[in-house]
């Protein structure tokens, strides 16, 4: 009973249920899958760092149905959260903003913010409302997979790394593909944090000024560790030049060798047939969307190495660039 179709009302009663006894679900949202747990109970909490292996002082999004529910894990709700939120949800971007206190203090990895998401899946916002009527304000959900390696996309991708205990709803694939963009609006102005689909020339537009940079003040915020979203391959970023006289060097191998790198890449391709390569998207929003998908193809190989072609430098591609630089520091 592992995965379960999401549109099936049985199983999002279900999904609500065991949210509800502190139980464990994994969820579709149109970033990527999430491991949810029921935000206000910190043993329930404590079960998806334990699951993932991921350290408790590094913080969970927190999805809610609304910006009703989400206020009521703030102790304040500033401009730009509302203009962002306004503007977004049910969508892909994440506001951190002053956590109310004795409130989801696990979740928020301790800190006295906290990151809060309306997520723009059916599936996840019809358990999130289920939910809601059996007095869950909120579900905190990270990438439904090990700490630090590639996010999943599919419900296939999340059994495969759980097994048949974890309940799974499936909703298909992932539209977007990568997680969400983080904005930190805790603080006097809007810091970016982590970027996403969105990019920031629309997340200006609707905020009415810049989007600052990170800095050493900047609350902890997931996905943002220098090594993430990593496959067990060693992962190489190249511009074209470099991966076309990389690839020279490695030439055809011995006849019937296995493969000692994969390539992922726009604009070339390998001469051998016998290395395994896949084309990337020219267009972000479809590479974005086919991003983790690929990575775990890829890594399914078992080759010691994947050879990724740098995207473009251009702002639709910020978000990709950001998961592929992450992998590739891993």
């Amino acid at each position: 009973m592992s995965i379960l179709q999401g549109g099936d009302p049985a199983a999002i009663t279900l999904a609500a249920q065991r949210l509800a006894a502190g139980e464990l679900v994994a969820l579709p949202t149109e970033t990527v899958y999430g491991l949810g747990a029921r935000a206000d109970k910190p043993a329930a909490v404590a079960r998806i760092f334990a699951a993932k292996g991921r350290p408790s002082d590094h913080p969970l999004i927190v999805h809610v149905p609304d910006v009703a529910a989400a206020q009521v894990f703030a102790a304040g709700w500033p401009a730009s959260a509302q203009r962002l939120a306004s503007a977004f949800w049910p969508g892909p971007v994440t506001v951190i903003v002053p956590r109310r206190a004795g409130l989801a203090e696990a979740a928020a990895g301790g800190q006295d913010s906290i990151g809060l998401r309306c997520p723009a899946h059916p599936v996840a916002l019809a358990v999130l409302k289920a939910a809601a009527t059996l007095g869950v304000p909120g579900v905190a959900a990270p990438s439904a997979n090990g700490f630090g390696r590639v996010s999943p996309t599919s419900a296939a991708h999340v059994a495969g790394e759980f097994g048949e205990d974890l309940l799974v709803l499936d909703g298909g694939d992932c539209e977007v593909g990568i997680e969400s963009t983080i904005v930190d609006c805790s603080r006097s102005r809007p810091v970016l944090l982590r970027p996403g689909r969105l990019t920031r020339a629309e997340l200006e537009a609707v905020l009415g000024e810049p989007l600052q940079d990170r800095d050493a003040a900047a609350p902890r915020a997931p996905g943002t560790l220098e090594a993430h979203y990593a496959p067990r391959a060693k992962v190489r970023l190249m511009d074209a030049a470099q991966l076309q006289a990389a690839l020279q060097v490695l030439g055809d191998g011995e006849p019937g060798a296995k493969p000692l790198a994969a390539v992922y890449s726009r604009t070339v391709r390998p001469a051998s047939r016998r290395m395994p390569y896949r084309a990337m998207p020219q267009d972000a929003a479809a590479a974005a969307h086919e991003l983790f998908a690929a990575l775990r193809a890829l890594d399914a190989l078992g080759v010691p190495l994947i050879w990724i072609e740098t995207p473009p430098a251009d702002a639709a591609w910020e978000g990709v660039r950001d998961r592929l630089q992450r992998a590739a520091a891993a």
